[in-house]
């Protein structure tokens, strides 16, 4: 458990987000309703934001993973917690993290990006650290890559011990993979995600997304949202692969495009 000197108080007022409401269906398969939601509300808020960006809200709490380049409307929804996966470009940027603070933010990184961990006033993890936003319950994970090129370097070594997470919100779990792919860790969260966030990219390569297939069959979430894809290639990879998952997983596909909101009735 992370020390509790490292914890923060979170005290927040309600908002109201309100939604565009789609439903998106293909081949049989059927999203979760998507639709309008209120912080406060019986219910868990998941929003898209870009690339592996996602923003939670639950019980009067706001949490960020992973946000960039977020509109300046975003101003006026402060985070609670910041999570950060690693340090590339694409999943933390400065000026985002700033735009989000208010006094009892927790900014969390993995132990590695000491900077930040300064610069923001943060807590720094490693995987299977512990720490608590309020009530809710947040476990790092593991979080690397191989390299495609024996003998080359992996963009995220394992050694750099970055993160994934899994937000445990009065047990229902979310997880956020960052940029992780096939993992045998996974294979300690097998039955245990009700939310998997696994990504499609870099590139949305037909390999990389034939190893998401693989990553819900290992850990059978309820529900799966693809994250870190290029503009319509969650639309595509529903296409080639909607059927196969439905065959070989009891996953229900949860499609988001930016900026869609989707609520999962816990109750």
């Amino acid at each position: 458990m992370i020390p509790s000197s490292k914890e923060k108080t979170i005290l927040a007022s309600a908002a109201v987000l309100v939604v565009l409401a789609i439903v998106i269906q293909y081949s049989g398969i059927l999203a979760p309703q998507v639709g309008s939601g209120e912080i406060g509300s019986e219910g868990i808020n998941v929003t898209l934001l870009t690339n592996a960006g996602i923003m939670i809200e639950v019980d009067e709490m706001r949490i960020y993973i992973d946000p960039i380049d977020l509109p300046n409307e975003y101003r006026d929804k402060p985070a609670d917690a910041i999570l950060i996966t690693h340090d590339h470009g694409d999943h933390y940027q400065y000026a985002t993290v700033n735009m989000l603070q208010k006094e009892s933010t927790l900014n969390v990184f993995p132990a590695i990006m000491d900077t930040e961990i300064a610069r923001h006033d943060g807590l720094g993890v490693v995987p299977e650290d512990e720490f608590e936003i309020g009530d809710i319950k947040v476990t790092a994970f593991y979080m690397y890559t191989y390299s495609p090129v024996p003998g080359t370097a992996a963009s995220h070594p394992r050694e750099s011990q970055y993160t994934s997470y899994i937000v445990d919100i009065d047990g229902f779990t979310i997880f956020h993979a960052g940029d992780s792919k096939n993992l045998d860790e996974y294979e300690d969260l097998t039955g245990a995600i009700n939310v998997a966030m696994l990504p499609l990219g870099p590139g949305c390569q037909t390999m990389y997304e034939e190893e998401v297939v693989n990553v819900l069959q290992v850990i059978e979430p309820d529900y799966f949202i693809p994250i870190h894809f290029t503009n319509g290639a969650n639309d595509r990879f529903v296409r080639s692969f909607g059927r196969s998952i439905e065959a070989t997983t009891e996953c229900e596909i949860c499609n988001l495009d930016n900026y869609m909101m989707n609520t999962f009735q816990t109750q």
